[in-house]
């Protein structure tokens, strides 16, 4: 970002400071609006806004109660009722749609509190190093240790069911990969100039994290929490379908479980299970486009090889064995 020059009386004034002090900052975010132009964020983001909007406007697209019974057990998917029913005769689509509600609910709140604890934890143990990055190193290694299946069915075993509990057993249990992650590169940027040029003019070491460190952590951030909620969603979606979760709340891990309770694999009811399965998989789907477009936007040997692509194309270059030299060839 260029910023314009100015005089140094020019320079007094409070409004040209804050100019100055803002424009490296806004130069920081310049990797999302070159994500805005990837067509793999652009699918993500399409993805996510449907099931997004889906989950809001649950009560107009299916205004019927998704767990009142409407017709037969196990009906296939007719006219009305287009993804038929399950097998104590409900309608798959309300409670598909009324099943995003919770299911996104629970991935985007589970990915916020596992990205907000990891971060605090791991940029602490990477800011302060010593006895504190000691204690809080060894509580990261024990959980990562910790198998994560049999730790959350234990813990969901002995809480009262609900989507908190399952929250924060997902939450408690899925921080220690991210805390690693940042405090590695919390220890990275804690030895660049810009920190040192901080604690030598006396800034507040709560600046010094939240100011200087955590604005050139956010790509990192961003792509944290996107992966935790595909954690989220999945591992939800797996507590409920063996039966860890309230089963008589809607959601698509709830779904599920019902159609693997009624057989609906041995009776041939596939249309009781595809409709919650597509719907996890297209999340899924839709994050990991997000995160594969913010890795190549942020990532400087991604970006250049997809640089080094875009210009073989326009010169017609197909071989990359080797370094390709391109020259420009005056006329006459």
């Amino acid at each position: 970002m260029n910023i314009p020059q100015i005089s140094v009386t020019e320079a007094q004034t409070p409004e040209v400071r804050s100019k100055i002090r803002r424009a490296p900052r806004l130069a920081q975010f310049d990797w999302f609006t070159r994500m805005l132009r990837d067509p793999k964020a652009v699918i993500g983001l399409v993805i996510l806004a449907i099931f997004l909007l889906m989950a809001v406007f649950a009560p107009v697209i299916a205004p019927k109660d998704p767990n009142r019974i409407v017709g037969r057990a196990n009906q296939a998917p007719t006219a009305k009722f287009i993804f038929g029913t399950t097998g104590q005769g409900k309608d798959v689509f309300a409670q598909m749609v009324w099943g995003a509600r919770l299911s996104l609910g629970t991935g985007f709140l589970t990915g916020a509190l596992i990205t907000l604890l990891s971060l605090a934890l791991g940029m602490t143990a990477g800011y302060f190093r010593g006895w504190v990055d000691g204690v809080l190193s060894t509580a990261t290694n024990v959980f990562l240790i910790i198998p994560g299946l049999p730790l959350l069915i234990t813990l969901a075993m002995y809480l009262p069911p609900g989507a908190m509990t399952i929250i924060i057993v997902l939450s408690v249990t899925g921080w220690a990969w991210g805390a690693r992650v940042f405090r590695a590169q919390t220890l990275t940027l804690r030895e660049k100039d810009f920190v040192s040029a901080a604690v030598v003019s006396g800034e507040s070491t709560f600046n010094i994290i939240f100011r200087e460190i955590l604005p050139n952590m956010t790509s990192l951030v961003v792509s944290s929490f996107f992966g935790s909620v595909i954690y989220a969603i999945g591992a939800d979606a797996g507590l409920a379908f063996l039966g860890f979760e309230n089963v008589s709340i809607v959601s698509w891990g709830t779904m599920l479980f019902w159609a693997g309770n009624n057989s609906a694999l041995l009776t041939g009811a596939w249309w009781t299970i595809l409709p919650p399965g597509l719907c996890i998989a297209l999340v899924a789907f839709a994050t990991t486009m997000l995160i594969y477009s913010l890795d190549e936007v942020t990532n400087p040997r991604l970006r250049s090889e997809k640089e080094i692509d875009s210009v073989l194309k326009r010169f017609h270059i197909r071989s990359r064995r080797s370094t390709p030299v391109l020259r420009h060839e005056r006329g006459g």
